[in-house]
Parts: C-alpha cells; sequence; structure tokens
C-alpha cells in the first residue's frame, strides 16, 4: 500500500538549522558523495552547477510498500547565466541488508526508469508532493524577504512600463532599470491598503513593496502605488524607487479629493 510520506520516511532533507553545507557548490558535493552513481553523471552538468548561485531541494514522490520503501528528491540549482539545472535522487532500500541507497540522475526520465526496476508493486501509485521552489540562498546577510525564483527582470520592466508617474516625480531611473536586469527572484507584498477594483466608485489607496533579489546577493525594491484619485476615478498605477517617495505621493494624493470632490 502507498502511506503518506511523514509517517515513515527512510530519508529525509535536513531543517535549515540541520544542515551543515551552506553554499549550493557544498551541496552538490554532499549528494555526490552519498550516491552510488556518482561517476554516471555527464562531466557538463558538473561543470555548469560550479556557477550555481542557490539551491533548493524539495521531495518528489514516495511509496512504501511491506517494509520496502522508494523516495525521490528533486535538486535544483539557479545557475549565474539566470538558468536553472535539476538533478534526480532516488533513495529507497530494497537493496541487500535493507540499508538506504542513493542514487543520482541528471533526467527525470532516467531516474523513473530506475524506480521501475525496484522490487515494489507497479500498481500502487506513489504519494506525489509537489512544492513551489523556494531558495536557499549562501549564508551571507540573511536575505529580508523569501524569494521565489522567476522571470523577476521581466517582471520589474512591466512594472516600470505601466507606471504613469514621471521621473521628476520619484518615478526610478534608468540606474535602477539597469540593476534589476539581473534580477532572478522577486517576492510581492502589500503594505497598505486592499486592491483597487475594477470600476469602484470609491477613492482607493494601495502600497505594494516589490522586492528583487539580484545576482550579487543584493536586495532592491520598488513601491507601486495603486489609486483612484484620477478626475474620472480610473485606475492609476505608479512607482517610487524609496517607501518614504510612494507615502509622500499617497499623501499628496489624498489631499487633493477635497479639491475633487468640490468640482
Amino acid at each position: 500500500m502507498s502511506v503518506p510520506y511523514e509517517y515513515e520516511t527512510a530519508y529525509e532533507p535536513q531543517s535549515a538549522e540541520q544542515k551543515s553545507p551552506h553554499s549550493p557548490q557544498e551541496q552538490l558535493e554532499q549528494l555526490l558523495g552519498r550516491a552510488l552513481n556518482s561517476f554516471d553523471l555527464p562531466d557538463d552538468t558538473i561543470r555548469r552547477l560550479d556557477s550555481a548561485l542557490a539551491y533548493d531541494s524539495s521531495l518528489h514522490s514516495a511509496h512504501h510498500s511491506a517494509g520496502l520503501h522508494r523516495e525521490t528528491y528533486r535538486h535544483t540549482w539557479l545557475l549565474a547565466d539566470a538558468t536553472s539545472l535539476t538533478l534526480w535522487e532516488l533513495v529507497h532500500n530494497t537493496g541487500p541488508g535493507g540499508h538506504p541507497q542513493h542514487e543520482l540522475y541528471a533526467d527525470e526520465e532516467d531516474a523513473g526508469v530506475a524506480t521501475s526496476r525496484l522490487p515494489l508493486p507497479p500498481d500502487t501509485p506513489a504519494t506525489v508532493c509537489e512544492q513551489t521552489v523556494v531558495l536557499q540562498l549562501p549564508v551571507t546577510d540573511e536575505p529580508r524577504h523569501t524569494y521565489v525564483p522567476d522571470d523577476s527582470a521581466d517582471h520589474a520592466r512591466r512594472l516600470l512600463r505601466r507606471a504613469e508617474n514621471p521621473a521628476d516625480e520619484g518615478r526610478p531611473g534608468q540606474e535602477i532599470e539597469r540593476l534589476l536586469r539581473s534580477a532572478f527572484a522577486h517576492q510581492i507584498t502589500q503594505a497598505f491598503g486592499r486592491p483597487c477594483l475594477p470600476g469602484e466608485a470609491r477613492l482607493n489607496f494601495s502600497l505594494y513593496e516589490h522586492a528583487f533579489l539580484l545576482f550579487d546577493g543584493s536586495e532592491l525594491s520598488l513601491w507601486e502605488v495603486e489609486h483612484t484619485v484620477t478626475p474620472d476615478k480610473r485606475h492609476r498605477c505608479e512607482v517610487y524607487a524609496t517607501e518614504d517617495a510612494a507615502r509622500a505621493a499617497m499623501e499628496q494624493r489624498a489631499r487633493s479629493i477635497p479639491q475633487q470632490r468640490a468640482k
């Protein structure tokens, strides 16, 4: 039978507090050191991982049956060229003595073929656990946010493109735009208000922080003000380089509300 993974486990990734290696390269060395078939991995794959900037691991699937169990883990590295590379680790106790054995594959299909050869009932589906990739950055200065890798540079471009405030009113300049080209992860949090709903008649304000993680490990935030303090009450987006500038703009817009109502 297939059982939930948390009830019985042969191998479990360590928590952040338990992990001794801190860099993505040290995580790779740990994997290679315990894998029985690490010598089968392509040399080009290992060379590409030399440029890894961040690392994440998650349980992909698990199967327990009659004292035998196997787990498949997905290990993903974010590389300096903004691409990612994944290795698939198969852990099972179907070998002599029932001791956990670790195998490592560069291709998910190869890991699946290896899994199919194990003496486990093929007619029982595995418990599949999909997780959002959250970066575990090398320990230097602790990031303020929990970042998710995405097409973050494009997100920054689209955010600045829809901003209606001009440069002389606090809009980020070309230097910030240049820095954001190296963004590879970001997080959006609401700092004030609630979203402006399309067609909403009442005047409304919302403030969002768009926090970006750059390739050099630094963090950069843009502050987005959404409001409906416009002559026709339409939705307007403004973007500022600092929180102070964004809040000052909100206060200025709020002071104009009585004048608009008077008209």
